[in-house]
């Protein structure tokens, strides 16, 4: 039911007025407004780039939930319905053993898609710095740490993706238990692992692994490396890079990253051939530097001299959209096709294998190659997509879909053999089985065959 909802709205300004109300040229939204029919607003809990969440009452019966209402842009509609096809994935676990919010349902209201979650206390985030002393004890924060590793396990075990780990996504279930209970909040960067491809752009500046920040691969270890970020702050207090990247990857990490340029200068450094732009706040070496701030902090010393003047530097959604923005694709007499900064003819390798033998199709995606594996012999149809971000975002799905078919008979059930996919430049590049034409070929290619 999620590919359903053909909502093409423009993208529009949000904002919220004393927490009473939330507008937009498309959205009403205040206090006693009903969603869905039956849930009352009755407050605002928060809000983001996506649009805001709700608390509101269930006046059939009575419960009190959370409801997440997403903006009517097209781009963060798409986002939810990820987030939707992510959240059924996680139907199957126990929400509440595995430390992972309870998801109840969605429906659509107007234009907007809302997912309604369980009702929980108040953010990590919240829970940090409405305490007089903005840090945890070591008491605590053990606990929080072992219920989030519980929940990042469950996901790994599913071959899903988190992508945000912060503060503002893990909520204290019950603020006045001990220890605290924690969940895992918000799917909205959430992905399989076997969908990600490189330059994906997902988390929050501060919390990203190195092989986000540069737009390499990766996978649900970009999790871990946000828990230890969190681990820290919890301990100290402060963000280890407060709203800016740093880190020292290896140089065979940076030279496959698409976004290396913006966070690294290349240039031989203490035997190293990229320096970094340092922008972190706390500059920590070891453990051991950790374990003497907490014991200046324990001592209500001055820590001003662990902090580091850091170069404004950002590797933000912004920077990140390297790709061309051009929506055709040029096929001109079957030889050749062209966009900016990709040229693909007969004769050319793609995937360091398969040399093109000629073009079978173009649309609005890319187009479809008929090429012969070099290694095999062999000849495939290579569907070629263009470097748009939002056709990037549509590849990626269809990969997922695609991966979800391989255990199906393809030749039995009558759906075409994907065998696989790899990335050419930063195009992705779909190999499929080769066939013969569409049922809509042109009537005198039919009748020849007649």
């Amino acid at each position: 039911r999620m590919w359903c909802y053909n909502l093409n709205i423009n993208i529009s300004a949000c904002s919220i007025s004393v927490k009473m109300t939330f507008t937009s040229n498309h959205l009403e939204i205040s206090k006693g407004s009903l969603l869905g029919d039956h849930y009352e607003v009755e407050g605002f809990l928060g809000e983001g780039r996506f649009g805001i969440v709700t608390k509101c009452r269930n006046t059939k019966t009575n419960k009190v939930v959370a409801i997440k209402v997403n903006k009517s842009d097209p781009e963060i509609l798409q986002q939810a319905k990820m987030e939707i096809f992510i959240l059924e994935q996680l139907r199957g676990l126990d929400a509440d053993r595995c430390n992972i919010v309870q998801w109840n349902d969605f429906f659509i209201d107007g234009d907007r898609i809302c997912l309604n979650f369980e009702l929980l206390d108040q953010s990590l985030w919240q829970y940090m710095r409405y305490r007089r002393n903005r840090v945890l004890p070591v008491r605590e924060i053990r606990p929080v740490l072992f219920q989030l590793a519980n929940a990042l396990s469950h996901l790994g075990s599913l071959g899903i993706v988190h992508a945000d780990l912060k503060p503002g996504n893990i909520m204290v279930v019950d603020r006045y238990e001990c220890p605290i209970k924690v969940k895992l909040i918000d799917f909205g960067f959430a992905c399989p692992a076997s969908t990600v491809i490189p330059g994906d752009c997902v988390g929050t500046v501060g919390y990203r692994a190195p092989e986000v920040m540069i737009g390499s691969l990766f996978n649900e270890a970009i999790d871990m490396w946000s828990l230890g970020l969190v681990a820290v702050e919890l301990a100290t207090g402060f963000p280890f890079y407060p709203g800016k990247n740093h880190y020292d990857p290896p140089d065979h990490v940076l030279d496959s990253g698409l976004y290396t340029e913006y966070c690294f200068i290349k240039e031989n450094y203490n035997g190293q051939r990229y320096q970094s732009k340092d922008t972190r706040c706390i500059r920590l070496k070891c453990l051991d530097d950790l374990e003497q701030l907490l014991k200046i902090r324990g001592c209500g010393e001055k820590i001003q001299n662990v902090f580091v003047k850091s170069q404004k530097i950002s590797c933000s959604s912004q920077n990140s959209e390297e790709f061309s923005q051009q929506e055709y694709v040029n096929a001109s007499a079957n030889t050749s096709s062209s966009i900016d900064d990709l040229e693909i003819s007969k004769g050319s390798l793609l995937g360091g294998h398969y040399k093109v033998e000629g073009f079978l199709g173009e649309g609005r995606f890319g187009i479809v190659t008929k090429c012969r594996n070099t290694k095999t012999n062999e000849f495939v149809a290579i569907k070629v997509n263009k470097r748009n971000p939002e056709i990037l975002q549509q590849a990626k799905m269809e990969i997922f879909i695609l991966e979800q078919l391989r255990g199906l008979d393809a030749h039995r059930c009558n759906i075409v053999q994907w065998n696989d996919f790899f990335v050419e430049g930063h195009s992705i590049c779909l190999n499929f089985e080769l066939l013969d034409q569409s049922l809509c070929a042109p009537p005198y290619t039919r009748l020849k065959r007649l």
